[in-house]
C-alpha cells in the first residue's frame, strides 16, 4: 500500500487511501472487506482501542435477508465454528402461536453473541489485503478539499492524524459523529418502549433453536437461543411500566418474562453477566449520502430493535454501498453517480419497512389490519409464510400485503362464521410447525 505521510508538530498527514471508514463494527468491517477485495485501499478507524471490543446491548439476531451477504463475506463458516445457532422465529399473539410454516422457502437466520461476532468480523477485515485497521482513533473533524475528503482523528496519546481519500464512510452507529460533523439531514421518530435483556444458562426454551417472541400488544418479550447453550431473554414494555424496573432491573426482567403465556424457563435458569437496559430508543434516520460521504448501518438508520433488523441491515447496507461505489473508486465513473445509486438502493430496500416500524414503535396497540394479519397467520399457513418472509425482510410491505391480505380476509370471514355458529377456533397442529422449523434450519 502506498503510505505517504508528512508530519507537522503534533499532526501527521496520511494519504494513499481510496476510502476512510469511521467505525469498525459490523457495517464498517463489512464495507472494508468488500471494498478492499475490489481493489480499494481502505483506512478502517475506530475510537475503541481494544481489538475484542463489541456492542453490549444487542439481541444479535441476524435476519435471513442478510445471509447472502454473510456468505459473500466468507463469514458463515467461521460463525458456525464459533458456535452460531441457526434459527427461525415463532411468534405468540393473543390468537395463538404463529409457527414457522412447514413448507417455508425462507432460510433460517443466525445467532452469535456480539462478544464473539464483532472480533471475528474485525479480524477478517484486518486480514483482508488493502485494509489498514487503526484502533484508538477518535474522529475530530471532517476534511473536504476539492476531490479529496477525509477525517482528522485523535489518538489516545493526543497526536492528531489526518486521513485523506476519495470517499468517507460513516459506520459509527446511532449517535454517528461523522453525521453530526457533516451536518447531514437528520430525522427522529419517537419510541414508546424501553428494553432490558440478559444472557441465561439453563433449560432451553420450547422451540429452540428457534427464537420465540411474545407480541403482548403493546409490550413484547423474547427468547433467543444462542451459542454456548445460552439464551438471551429480553423484554420491551411500554414506558408506562418503567417504574417496575427501577429498583432491580434483573429481577424485573425475570418476573416479566416469567409472566408471559407459555412462559419460557427463565425462572429455572441462571443469569450470566449483567442485565443490560436501554431507556431511549428514539428512531434516528440520516440522509445516507452527501458530497464525498456515505453512511451505513445505524449511522444511516438506527431503528426500533423490536423487529431484530439492525445487524442484518448493517451488513446489507455495507454491501449495497460497496457495490455502488466500486466503479467510481476504480476511476470509471464519477463518485456522485455511485452515491446516488446507493441512496436509491437504500431507500428502495428499507423505506417501506422503516415507515411501518416507526408507526408501531410509539408503543400503540395493534391496528385493525395488523390484528387481521396476525390472527389469520395463527391458522392459515399461507398467511404465516408471507408474514415470515416479511418479518425476516426477504420481501417488502407491498409484497406482503399483496400476498397476505386476501387469505387473511378469507380466514377472518371463516372465523366470524364459526363464531356465529358457536364452533371452536381452528388451530394449526404444533407438530406441523415444528417439523417445518427443523426442515428450514441449516
Amino acid at each position: 500500500m502506498v503510505d505517504p505521510a508528512t508530519s507537522s508538530g503534533n499532526r501527521v498527514h496520511r494519504d494513499g487511501h481510496d476510502t476512510v471508514i469511521v467505525g469498525a463494527s459490523l457495517a464498517g468491517c463489512a464495507a472494508a472487506i468488500m471494498l478492499a477485495r475490489a481493489g480499494a485501499r481502505v483506512a478502517l478507524v475506530d475510537q475503541r482501542a481494544e481489538p475484542g471490543a463489541f456492542k453490549r446491548i444487542c439481541s444479535h439476531y441476524i435476519q435471513s435477508s442478510a445471509l447472502a451477504t454473510l456468505e459473500r463475506l466468507g463469514l458463515l463458516e467461521p460463525m458456525t465454528a464459533a458456535g452460531a445457532v441457526r434459527s427461525r422465529a415463532r411468534l405468540w399473539t393473543r390468537w395463538g402461536w404463529i409457527e414457522p410454516p412447514a413448507r417455508s422457502s425462507v432460510p433460517s437466520g443466525i445467532n452469535l453473541r456480539r462478544e464473539l461476532l464483532d472480533p471475528l468480523i474485525r479480524d477478517a477485515a484486518a486480514n483482508t489485503p488493502g485494509v489498514e485497521l487503526m484502533l484508538g482513533q477518535t474522529a475530530q473533524a471532517l476534511i473536504a478539499d476539492g476531490e479529496t475528503v477525509g477525517v482528522e482523528v485523535r489518538e489516545r496519546g493526543g497526536r492528531r492524524l489526518r486521513l485523506d481519500g476519495k470517499l468517507l464512510i460513516g459506520a459509527d452507529g446511532r449517535d454517528s459523529r461523522v453525521a453530526k460533523l457533516a451536518g447531514v439531514r437528520r430525522r427522529t421518530f419517537p419510541h414508546g418502549r424501553f428494553a432490558y435483556g440478559g444472557y441465561f444458562e439453563g433449560p432451553a426454551p420450547t422451540g429452540a433453536p428457534d427464537a420465540s417472541l411474545w407480541l403482548l400488544d403493546p409490550d413484547m418479550a423474547a427468547a433467543f437461543p444462542t451459542d454456548g447453550g445460552l439464551t438471551f431473554y429480553a423484554c420491551m414494555p411500554t414506558k408506562a411500566r418503567l417504574g417496575e424496573f427501577r429498583g432491580d432491573p434483573a429481577a424485573a426482567l425475570v418476573e416479566f418474562v416469567s409472566s408471559v403465556p407459555d412462559a419460557p424457563p427463565i425462572a429455572d435458569s441462571r443469569r450470566v453477566g449483567p442485565a443490560q437496559g436501554k431507556l431511549d430508543m428514539t428512531n434516528v434516520a440520516h440522509e445516507p449520502t452527501a458530497s464525498g460521504l456515505a453512511l451505513i448501518g445505524d449511522a444511516a438508520l438506527a431503528i426500533d430493535p423490536l423487529w431484530g433488523v439492525g445487524c442484518g441491515w448493517a451488513l446489507q447496507s455495507a454491501e449495497w454501498l460497496a457495490d455502488s461505489v466500486v466503479p467510481a473508486l476504480a476511476g470509471s465513473e464519477q463518485l456522485d453517480r455511485g452515491l446516488a445509486r446507493y441512496r436509491r438502493r437504500h431507500a428502495r430496500a428499507l423505506r417501506g419497512h422503516a415507515r411501518m416500524i416507526y408507526d408501531y414503535a410509539g408503543g400503540r396497540p395493534m391496528s385493525a389490519p395488523e390484528r387481521l394479519l396476525f390472527s389469520a397467520a395463527t391458522e392459515n399457513e399461507r398467511v404465516a409464510g408471507v408474514m415470515e418472509a416479511f418479518a425476516t425482510r426477504n420481501i417488502g410491505p407491498a409484497q406482503m400485503m399483496l400476498g397476505a391480505i386476501g387469505p387473511a380476509l378469507a380466514a377472518g370471514a371463516r372465523r366470524s362464521l364459526r363464531r356465529r355458529r358457536g364452533s371452536p377456533p381452528r388451530r394449526k397442529p404444533l407438530a406441523a410447525g415444528r417439523e417445518g422449523a427443523s426442515a428450514g434450519a441449516g
